[in-house]
């Protein structure tokens, strides 16, 4: 009797062997069922060491329960307590498998599957197998055959008798068995249509790889011909007809739900056409789709075709036909985008809450190896028939053997797809349910953890083993396919296997390089030899490769990669912070393969390259206009001359420039660190806000410069500069001129001549001092805005201006002003400058009737002069419909109107206006969503071709190339640029309707 309050002994005994629920294995234990055995400690110890104890034993007296007799029930115990290798079997199974516990409930003398230990027990085939189903003569009977022979795979699985590898394989086999005995119930079912057709079935996927799941679909194709070669069009027609009625019913063989549940799908959905196409085609048929209509990953998925039941010379004849097709897939013209679109699809369609839970599609997953393996098969198994395996461990194995896989990456792949595998093979024994998620469940993670060995603190042990594996995975993914092209040209290690240069050449091509040998060239530049700066580099190339190749143009972004490592090379720094700080390279290689503007910035002052990282020197966060001024007007009071005053800040712009053009690239590309950035409005307001803000530095910090080395301190005339236009509205681009207007105003006592005659040399100066050819790009200063246009002086004093627009001002000339703001000089001045120009942007009363016309008539005069030639309106981003010059005319036309009696419409901001004349109610908010989405669109449109082309423009450039990359960084794939152009004119047509609805009404 148990003292109160003491736990019994067989209380601690139970806890001591695993039980997470001693009381109710204690209950069972003390069981009629289980009295004869109940003292015999080699019971305890094997329940103990199964992966859970207590599902186990619950197993067992379930088993018990079902004995037909107590004699039947004796036998049982008898040989479970006098044979350990039916122990071990039994008891793992129970513990890992809650379905498979069911079945031997069920079938109460199945458990006599596990007696035999013979050496040809150990690892059984498609022969095996097919003795154990052979006397099934029902899909019934066929299912409870099935779960017999499935009892004995995972009896051996458990126990550590198989591995993984070959648990798969012989899981492939047992379904070859099973299919051949569904195939031989329908036949029998429909002899006469069996008779009149061959019919062949081609396992795909993990069957036919050898490599099957627990429970996963098995995926087939199936090839018809009619039993006679000589029939005609008649007969075969009436072929295909049997042949298919034979096929679908050996599916819903297979597939049905019966009382003893359903084996597994059968998925006919990889064949020609998919789910649209007929189910059975014959040979020529099936030949004649795959030359002229399959795409690349239907070529990828033929790599584990397999013949594996029914007529086995038709089987024969197809694999032999089609398989010449999978080696030349990667000479197919879109090879290189199909392969990269693929590997996108896959990581987009898992549902957000599962990413992290994913074995299979997951970041570090099972598909990662899978499909890295398959596509260096697809590159080099042209010319090396070792790599025609349908099994992937056995392909990585020959990868590795060739050469196209560094042995090292090979054996860290190998274990981590083995653990992979092993925990999905586990999750789905439990209860023979299709999943590749990780369980969230406690009690699953431990049952899961100590079914792999795991046996001190299996669940933290269980998630710290996968999450390495999958880092480890996650890392090699993308080197596996680089390293060895670095040790193709490094050769450091004499007698290791390595890539040809042609298969070198073949693999550079097929991941998207356009020249392969120029490639090489850069390659063996950067990673030749012994030194530590040659050892660097080879540790961060691949993973750089990776990047490149992932961009529109990875030859350019190598080519600039060496570049930059030919300037700062000797630096100690540079290659430190590439391997150091995680942000650096990724951001780098996304900044060198993006276009042209940001690499040939950062290849002026390669130092610039710091920025990129995430330590005190770097940071892509843009500087603001009061730091930027600080900067530059230090510089010029340290400078001696006003051109060596200019030439200092024109590199500050030069530099953040760069900064502002890396951060827009790194936001509309994404990195591992950072995402994209999902709101494309906050990246244009970032970029034209800190191009803007550059560009008043620059200006200010000239204007200091040159007035400093004409006059010394103080200039005879005050004198501000007026940002207009774009610039005036925070909305610069990277190709943007400064428009601006020159305002002075005598100092008191300085003659007027004398003051203006200053005021025009300062100008002169700025202009010429900006444009000087040099290393950084220069400032175009674009005066033209002024009263008069270009027949006008460049510069007027307050009172000139005053008068002038009294007197003569026009209606565009109110509408320029809507931009104007102070941007750098005296800035009393420029505040009274505004306070003139206000009465004339903000009229007391509004617009008249005849102003509102004008300025349509200005607008229908500007579309139909100044659009270029040539030019689709449609895709022009700033002439054209829905394009910039509607949204904006649109929005200013309020502006002219209203502004006199809303003050948030008295900004020289586009979407600030837009935003605050939805908010008074001039526009309804659907309205202004519409023209908003345009102009950002047209926006980032002209700021993606100046950083793709370096050169100002305002359509999509025409080279695949170049359009490409623009689609990039617009968030189109590759791929994609034709659904890029539809969104635009999609996005425009839409603007364009409420802009005739608002400015033409």
């Amino acid at each position: 009797m148990t003292t109160p309050g003491r736990r019994s002994s067989t209380f601690t005994r139970l806890l001591r062997h695993g039980f997470t629920d001693p009381s109710a294995a204690e209950r069972l234990l003390d069981g009629a069922e289980l009295a004869p055995v109940r003292a015999d400690p080699v019971l305890l110890e094997a329940l103990g060491a199964t992966a859970d104890p207590d599902l186990a034993l619950h197993g067992l007296v379930r088993l018990l329960e079902a004995q037909p007799d107590p004699t039947a029930r004796r036998e049982l115990l008898d040989t479970l307590i006098a044979a350990k290798p039916l122990r071990d079997r039994l008891l793992g199974v129970l513990g890992a498998s809650e379905a498979l516990a069911d079945h031997l409930a069920r079938h109460a003398g199945d458990w006599q599957a596990l007696v035999t230990y013979e050496p040809r027990d150990l690892h059984r085939g498609v022969a095996e197998f097919e003795r154990g189903l052979a006397e099934a003569t029902d899909p019934v009977s066929l299912r409870v055959a099935y779960r017999r022979c499935l009892l004995s795979i995972a009896a051996r699985d458990v126990c550590g008798t198989i591995d993984v590898a070959e648990t798969a394989a012989e899981l492939a086999d047992l379904a070859t068995a099973t299919l051949r005995a569904a195939l031989a119930l329908a036949e029998a079912a429909a002899p006469e249509d069996a008779a009149r057709c061959r019919l062949a079935v081609i396992a795909m996927g993990k069957c036919g790889g050898h490599e099957l799941n627990y429970v996963s679909d098995v995926d087939v194709i199936f090839v018809g011909e009619a039993a006679d070669d000589t029939a005609g069009a008649d007969e075969e027609a009436k072929a295909l007809r049997a042949a298919t009625s034979l096929a679908s019913h050996m599916m819903r063989i297979c597939s049905e739900t019966t009382v003893e549940g359903s084996i597994w799908p059968v998925d006919a959905n990889l064949r020609p056409e998919g789910r649209n196409g007929p189910l059975v085609r014959t040979l020529s048929s099936h030949l004649a789709y795959y030359q002229r209509w399959a795409k690349t990953w239907e070529f990828q998925a033929l790599l584990k075709a397999r013949p594996v039941a029914g007529d086995p010379g038709l089987g024969a004849a197809y694999v032999a036909a089609l398989q010449p097709l999978v080696w030349q897939a990667a000479e197919r013209e879109n090879f290189v985008p199909d392969v990269q679109k693929m590997r996108r699809r896959v990581v987009e369609t898992i549902p957000v809450a599962e990413v992290d839970r994913q074995l299979k599609l997951g970041p570090g997953g099972l598909r990662d190896v899978e499909f890295a393996v398959q596509l260096l098969q697809l590159v080099h198994g042209r010319s090396d028939t070792s790599l025609h395996s349908g099994t992937t461990l056995s392909a990585l194995s020959a990868l590795a053997a060739g050469g196209y896989v560094g042995r090292t990456d090979a054996a860290q792949l190998d274990e981590a797809y083995r653990f992979l595998r092993s925990m999905e093979h586990r999750i789905q024994l439990h209860r023979l349910r299709r999943t590749h998620l990780v369980p969230e469940d406690e009690a699953d993670l431990r049952r899961l953890g100590r079914s792999l060995g795991l046996r001190t603190d299996p669940v933290a042990g269980l998630l710290r083993a996968w999450k390495r594996h999958a880092s480890v995975v996650r890392r090699l993914h993308e080197k596996l396919f680089y390293r060895p092209l670095l040790d193709a040209v490094a050769q450091l290690a004499p007698g290791e296997a390595r890539l040809s240069a042609e298969a070198a050449r073949e693999r550079l091509v097929a991941l998207g390089y356009a020249d392969p040998a120029a490639a090489l060239r850069h390659l063996e530049a950067l990673a030749s030899g012994v030194t530590r700066k040659a050892a660097i580099q080879r540790t961060l190339l691949p993973v750089l490769l990776g990047w490149f190749a992932d961009s529109a143009d990875p030859d350019a972004g190598l080519l600039g990669f060496r570049k930059v490592s030919d300037a700062l090379g000797k630096t100690p720094w540079y290659l430190r912070l590439l391997r150091d700080e995680g942000a650096a390279a990724e951001n780098l290689a996304r900044v060198l393969s993006a276009g042209r503007l940001a690499p040939d910035l950062l290849l002026r002052a390669p130092e610039a390259v710091a920025l990129l990282g995430d330590g005190d020197a770097g940071g892509l966060a843009p500087r603001g206009r009061a730091q930027l001024e600080q900067e530059v007007l230090a510089a010029v009071r340290r400078a001696d001359g006003a051109e060596q005053a200019v030439t200092v800040a024109r590199g500050v712009r030069r530099r953040e420039l760069f900064r502002t053009a890396a951060a827009d690239i790194v936001g509309s590309y994404g990195t591992e660190a950072q995402p994209v950035e999902a709101d494309q409005g906050a990246l244009v307001d970032r970029v034209g806000s800190a191009v803007s803000d550059l560009t008043a530095a620059t200006l200010g910090g000239t204007l200091r410069a040159v007035v400093r080395d004409g006059w010394g301190d103080t200039l005879p005339t005050r004198f501000a500069v007026i940002g207009m236009g774009r610039f005036g509205g925070h909305e610069l681009g990277y190709g943007s001129d400064a428009d601006v207007l020159f305002v002075h105003e005598p100092r008191d006592g300085v003659d007027e001549r004398e003051a203006a005659d200053a005021a025009n040399r300062v100008v002169s100066e700025m202009r010429r001092l900006l444009q000087v050819p040099s290393a950084d790009p220069p400032l175009i200063i674009d005066a033209d805005l002024r009263p008069e246009g270009k027949s006008g002086p460049l510069v007027r004093t307050l009172k000139s201006y005053e008068a002038y627009y009294r007197r003569w001002s026009l209606v565009w000339e109110s509408h320029a002003l809507l931009r104007a703001e102070f941007v750098a000089g005296d800035e009393d001045l420029g505040r009274r400058f505004i306070e003139l120009v206000d009465p004339l942007r903000y009229p007391a009363k509004g617009l008249t009737e005849d102003a509102v016309r004008e300025i349509r008539r200005l607008k229908a005069r500007m579309e139909s002069e100044r659009l270029p030639r040539g030019a689709d309106p449609k895709l022009h981003a700033k002439l054209g419909p829905g394009g910039l010059s509607d949204v904006e005319w649109t929005v200013q036309l309020l502006q002219l109107r209203y502004g006199h009696r809303e003050a948030g419409l008295r900004t020289t901001r586009t979407r600030g206006a837009l935003a605050a004349a939805a908010d008074a109610g001039l526009i309804s908010a659907e309205n202004a969503a519409t023209l908003d989405e345009a102009w950002v669109l047209a926006t980032r449109v002209r700021n993606a071709v100046m950083l793709v082309r370096g050169r100002a423009g305002d359509t999509f450039p025409t080279d695949p190339r170049e359009l490409a990359a623009v689609g990039r960084y617009l968030g189109h794939g590759p791929g994609h640029v034709g659904d890029m152009l539809d969104e635009y004119r999609r996005t425009a047509r839409r603007a364009r309707t409420v802009v005739e609805e608002l400015f033409y009404e």
